[in-house]
């Protein structure tokens, strides 16, 4: 006996809310078509709408038969994976675009109150110092704002990495397994970057250590500001890549072509970086008033020059600088190779500290 063959009716649908959904938005159309269900070029399907849309138009009570609508129920929901949305049928198109139109000027109104509310408050944020008003304005209207209360779990180890958390204020802590802290971040930081970027569950629980204002960054702006806003998408990347390197340096680890500034690593932590893990490098750092070149074999100092000074001279003088730009690069000059050390590691450190010391109470 030949099986029935299931009946799908052409229709349309328009999402009228959206709660955390990691693909879709307010505003956006479902079209049903000869059995096939389209909602964006570039977006994925969802399993979970898919298989509700598909009994929504399979169902004749749903629709009310093929013309008529049902007055029970035009209102759906996707049944929901971390996120929900909600839909309604529309019996024709003119229908589906009057509320498109009602839809994009709720959405105009609530986008202009986040505006209003939040701009002020990035613009006051360092990190986003360097961003036009236009792209903030971009940017704040992607971003979800929320106060966490003094010690609640903000991301619990293991949870799905599905935003990016940038501290507007107050301070968290990271925290190990047996609950130790491992990091306590503070307003301009942030967090689950390299759960967002890699998809991987967050390795540590995050816990307020005060009332705290966090702005998130969800998966799906995250994919929006890919593809439609390149000043952002380069402002991000830069941002994380920033963020990657200075959690390498607190980590104990340096690279290859990594970078920095000495506001925030100071000459004698960045020394004991290298000499910690046994490099072979140099480290290049540019200032207002010339260059200077420090080398390591194995971790020990064995030549340093700026201007006029050298060997130890130069590095007792660079312990004091508190701002500029270093690069560290792998490798010293052959002529180097065989150079003996400037002298004990700890013990240069320890008189260029104090040789500081004494200068300044000289000036003072």
């Amino acid at each position: 006996m030949k099986k029935k063959e299931e009946k799908f009716r052409d229709a349309i649908f328009v999402i009228v809310n959206e709660e955390s959904c990691p693909l879709y938005s307010t505003g956006e159309e479902i079209k049903v078509e000869s059995y096939g269900l389209s909602i964006s070029n570039y977006k994925p399907g969802c399993l979970y709408l898919a298989r509700q849309v598909a009994t929504v138009v399979a169902s004749k009570e749903s629709l009310g038969g093929i013309t008529k609508i049902s007055t029970q129920k035009t209102r759906y929901d996707c049944g929901g994976c971390e996120g929900l949305i909600h839909f309604e049928y529309k019996k024709d198109r003119d229908f589906a675009t009057l509320q498109m139109k009602l839809l994009e000027e709720a959405e105009e109104k609530r986008r202009k109150k986040h505006l209003e509310k939040y701009f002020g408050v990035l613009r006051k944020i360092k990190i986003f110092a360097p961003l036009e008003d236009d792209a903030l304005a971009d940017l704040t209207v992607l971003l979800e704002f929320k106060s966490i209360p003094f010690g609640k779990v903000v991301v619990k180890k293991g949870s799905p990495g599905t935003n990016l958390f940038i501290i507007l204020q107050g301070q968290v802590e990271v925290r190990a397994d047996d609950g130790s802290k491992l990091v306590d971040l503070g307003a301009g930081e942030m967090f689950g970057e390299m759960s967002l970027l890699s998809s991987e569950p967050f390795p540590h629980s995050i816990v307020s250590l005060n009332t705290s204002q966090l702005a998130l960054l969800s998966v799906k702006n995250f994919k929006e500001i890919l593809k439609n806003h390149p000043v952002l998408q380069m402002f991000l990347f830069k941002l994380l890549v920033d963020r990657a390197q200075a959690m390498t340096l607190k980590s104990g680890n340096i690279a290859s072509g990594m970078t920095g500034k000495l506001s925030e690593i100071a000459p004698v932590d960045l020394f004991q970086l290298i000499h910690a893990s046994g490099k072979t490098g140099t480290i290049d750092i540019s200032l207002d008033t010339g260059r200077w070149m420090i080398f390591f074999r194995d971790g020990e100092i064995v030549h340093a020059g700026y201007r006029k000074l050298r060997k130890k001279e130069a590095v007792y003088a660079l312990l004091g600088m508190t701002s500029g730009h270093f690069s560290y690069t792998k490798g010293i000059p052959d002529i180097l190779n065989n150079a003996p050390p400037l002298g004990g590691f700890m013990s240069m450190m320890m008189e260029g500290v104090q040789s500081l010391d004494e200068s300044q109470d000289a000036t003072t």
